[in-house]
């Protein structure tokens, strides 16, 4: 702040009652009142941030000008706004005027009806500060519990430095279109076609009621999840206060959970992971856990493993998705070698042919392939039946579960002793648990209709017992 017109600069010049209203040179920036507080509201989505700074100003009464810069900073000039927390009974916003040889800068005419300190309140908009979120997790020797912490990293390219300032970051999505459209009275799909300052203009009033929507509540009741129409938001509220200096990135700590329970999972999603076997740390965002006071934003997080030697073992990265809070939080790790997963096609067989036959026109069921070729005609239809045996072979030091889904195209008939259950109507799962150095072969028949065999686009579970074919 001691920069000459480096950012936001606040004077106040004095008029006694009676007195021609004129405006002051700019004078030494060591006679700026300091600031008492900063509140930033960082919003990634819009590229905005809503800054709520108070300082104490001495007034006299009668008539005063504050003088209000933005020099060299991203500050939106008509989002600016001057209250008065305390005394605004007696304090009264005249008018406000941006002079035309000083193109960076407004003032503010004030009536004061006392003499002496008065707290103001300042609120504008400004781009160019934005956030992330990454996350530590260190998971014990035996993988059983682990600590997680939570970090935002703030990049302020705003123009402005904002000392010993109090972040808050929106996470969730915030839908300035509707709040616009309830603000003119008009449907959403007219927004569009609204004059730009207007829109503009509307755009700061929706987005600061919504920024400051929770501070009324904040007192009596615990923080929540705002879900407005197509909005669904939550305002998380950074401990402490940092400064935050222009040009710079600042991490800092969001929350620090210790002894967070977990669970490890392998699965088998070759929709989602591929043809790998993944690896999963599943815990959750609940107060069961130590977590659950906020939604998580998504971000990176890192894993690492004590590796009960004084040191860690990298796992992974990864990309995290916004966790709600309740959610279970997933992390894939990836393959894990001591872990074999195998599939076997044990047996293939076509049966229930239907031909066309080529002079009368008309369909012959006839048995399986190898009497097709005695025939004259066109194959119509046919059922594929295969057997397979996914095998899994564990050579880590613990017990595992593995979760598999697979994806069968077609009129499908899915049939086994297994535990099995329709995931959607395209993807059975199933899962098992192995103990350390075992191997079991999991068999089941896939029957699939073709051609005019085939009715309904679904895989059906059938329970039936199957035999490993003898060769």
């Amino acid at each position: 702040m001691m920069r000459q017109l480096a950012g936001v600069v606040l004077v106040l010049v004095v008029y006694g009652f009676g007195s021609a209203p004129g405006w002051a040179k700019n004078v030494d920036l060591s006679t700026v009142p300091k600031r008492d507080t900063v509140q930033l509201t960082i919003y990634n989505s819009e590229d905005l941030t809503l800054v709520r700074e108070t300082r104490v100003v001495s007034f006299k009464k009668g008539l005063n000008s504050l003088q209000f810069s933005w020099a060299n900073t991203l500050i939106d000039p008509t989002s600016v706004e001057l209250r008065f927390p305390s005394h605004g009974d007696r304090m009264t916003v005249l008018d406000t005027t941006f002079p035309h040889d000083k193109p960076q800068m407004l003032y503010w005419n004030v009536d004061s009806g006392i003499d002496g300190e008065v707290a103001v309140e300042i609120t504008y908009f400004t781009s160019g500060i934005t956030w992330s979120a990454d996350y530590l997790m260190v998971a014990g020797v035996e993988e059983k519990h682990l600590r997680i912490e939570g970090f935002v990293r703030v990049f302020n390219n705003s123009g402005e430095d904002y000392p010993d300032a109090q972040v808050r970051v929106v996470v969730g999505s915030l839908n300035l279109v509707e709040k616009i459209a309830q603000l003119a009275n008009i449907p959403v799909r007219a927004v569009g076609r609204m004059d730009a300052k207007r829109k503009n203009e509307l755009r700061y009033r929706a987005a600061k009621g919504a920024l400051m929507a929770q501070d009324a509540m904040a007192e009596s009741q615990p923080k929540e999840i705002i879900k407005e129409g197509l909005s669904e938001y939550f305002i998380y509220t950074i401990e402490g206060k940092e400064t935050i200096p222009e040009g710079w990135s600042k991490r800092l700590r969001s929350f620090d959970g210790a002894n967070v329970p977990f669970e490890i999972r392998y699965r088998y999603r070759p929709q989602q992971f591929g043809e790998q076997l993944a690896r999963f740390y599943l815990l959750r965002n609940d107060e069961a856990s130590g977590l659950g006071s906020t939604p998580l934003p998504n971000g990176k997080v890192t894993v690492f493993r004590d590796n009960g030697r004084d040191g860690l073992s990298y796992l992974a990265t990864r990309e995290l998705k916004y966790v709600p809070i309740g959610d279970r939080i997933e992390v894939n790790l990836g393959a894990d070698q001591r872990v074999l997963f195998e599939l076997q096609k044990l047996k293939s067989v076509r049966e229930n042919i239907w031909l066309k036959l080529s002079k009368s026109q008309t369909y012959q069921r006839v048995g399986d392939s190898r009497r097709v070729s005695d025939r004259q005609g066109k194959v119509v239809g046919w059922d594929e039946r295969v057997v397979y045996a996914r095998r899994i072979r564990n050579y880590s030091n613990k017990p595992i579960t593995v979760e598999i889904r697979r994806h069968f195209p077609g009129d499908v008939e899915f049939r086994s002793a297994l535990d099995a259950k329709r995931h959607d109507f395209r993807t059975v799962e199933f899962s098992t648990s192995l103990a350390v150095g075992k191997t079991r072969s999991l068999l089941y028949e896939v029957l699939t209709r073709k051609g005019r065999n085939g009715r309904q686009n679904e895989v059906k579970i059938a329970r039936a017992r199957v035999q490993r074919p003898r060769y």
